[in-house]
């Protein structure tokens, strides 16, 4: 799974909105005392920020082998502008190693929780987009990797552009028609 990332919450909201277990990455310098706990009792793995930390992808390897989820950032970190930022080549590094469909995600919203302190509670709506899935490749370079990673999160873009365009209630509304629709066709009705 890949949304965009612009808030310290963004992992709880697309965890909530799975309703699935699911593990993240994370930057390992939040995984200090007593935080640490909580990140590896609640599934969050570290990963070395701006290096090619194999035992980060070793973690996301085993847990795509067990079936699970990884929740992985596009971009590798937050926007603090509200902004998209630009794609890493992390996440479609692990699509092209593992061959596991990723699910691009746009969420748009969380960049307005930084004023929570302000008792601002905004709207958080997240929109999946089609699973995205690459050939496998044993050891991708830099530029597949990037070339993968640009694919995911030009998807990102779409779905995050439309969010902003249409807003939060255009978009429900759709996603229930789509989800109606779809219930339609599969009974027969």
């Amino acid at each position: 799974v890949a949304p965009n990332h612009f808030s310290f919450l963004d992992h709880f909201f697309v965890a909530v909105y799975l309703r699935r277990k699911v593990q993240f990455m994370a930057k390992s310098q939040l995984f200090t005392m007593p935080m640490q706990v909580v990140y590896h009792n609640g599934g969050v793995f570290p990963v070395r920020r701006g290096q090619r930390d194999e035992e980060a992808f070793k973690s996301a390897h085993a847990v795509l082998a067990r079936g699970g989820i990884v929740v992985m950032y596009c971009e590798g970190g937050r926007s603090r502008t509200g902004e998209l930022g630009e794609a890493k080549p992390g996440i479609g590094r692990l699509a092209l190693e593992s061959g596991a469909p990723v699910v691009p995600v746009g969420l748009a919203g969380s960049e307005r929780v930084r004023d929570w302190k302000r008792l601002q509670f905004p709207k958080v709506t997240l929109q999946f987009g089609d699973p995205v899935r690459f050939e496998k490749v044993d050891e991708p370079d830099r530029s597949q990797s990037q070339a993968a990673s640009e694919e995911i999160f030009s998807r990102i873009e779409l779905l995050w552009n439309g969010l902003r365009q249409n807003g939060r209630s255009a978009t429900v509304q759709a996603a229930r028609a789509a989800r109606r629709g779809g219930q339609a066709t599969a009974t027969g009705r």
